[in-house]
């Protein structure tokens, strides 16, 4: 199965491309306005790989929540490729891939992956046993009472020091980020499960509302 992930959703930007089992990566983080390389990415791994978009069998992307420009980058070039070579696709949660990542590389079945949302709030959630729980938006100070078996994960947590103190997470790495490469494995579990991918168009997922209007308070 030909499979390509795309993330953009927050400041970093990541391709994967799995073919015949094996994956050609690329993550860039620490560029500014890093989402708009997404295009010169896939075109590097098409390359690499010697293939072209049509030979793609689906293409994965994070759906949100994140930075409003790089969700709308990401669900726009799956769209472009979805509908350009009618291909298939798979969106999944932002904080659901930070989850599994981190999961798996920490070796930890609690994680607290927090977001900054920018305007004293969070994208928040929690990763049980490879299960995703209470994706919102919310205030450090409104967040889940977790306990110290948990790890945190996620940019909120260098942003909001009372994170920890609401939370009972003590433990926590703020420059954890969304990459492709968890995506494609994540998506490949949810496939097996019986999960199918779709050609409806791909949709944005943004947890907050009324963006312009907060901004102005």
């Amino acid at each position: 199965m030909n499979l390509l992930a795309i993330d953009t959703c927050t400041e970093v930007c990541s391709v994967s491309l799995l073919l015949d089992n094996k994956k050609i990566d690329r993550f860039v983080e620490g560029v500014e306005k890093s989402s708009s390389l997404i295009l010169p990415l896939c075109d590097e791994v098409f390359d690499e790989a010697n293939i072209l978009p049509k030979d793609l069998d689906g293409v994965l992307y994070t759906r949100g929540p994140g930075s409003f420009t790089g969700v709308r980058m990401c669900t726009a070039v799956v769209q472009g490729i979805s509908f350009a070579h009618n291909i298939p696709t798979l969106g999944l949660s932002t904080l659901e891939v930070i989850g599994y990542g981190a999961s798996k590389k920490y070796n930890k079945d609690k994680v607290a992956i927090a977001l900054d949302a920018r305007m004293g709030e969070v994208y928040w959630a929690y990763y049980i046993n490879n299960k995703i729980h209470n994706e919102s938006l919310k205030k450090p100070n409104e967040v889940d009472s977790l306990g110290a078996e948990y790890i945190g994960v996620g940019t909120g947590w260098g942003a909001y020091e009372e994170l920890s103190f609401h939370s009972g997470v003590n433990d926590f790495i703020s420059e954890c980020h969304p990459q492709a490469t968890n995506l494609i494995d994540l998506a490949l579990e949810y496939i097996d499960r019986g999960v199918k991918m779709t050609f409806d168009i791909a949709m944005p997922v943004y947890l907050r509302n009324n963006v312009a209007h907060k901004s102005l308070k």
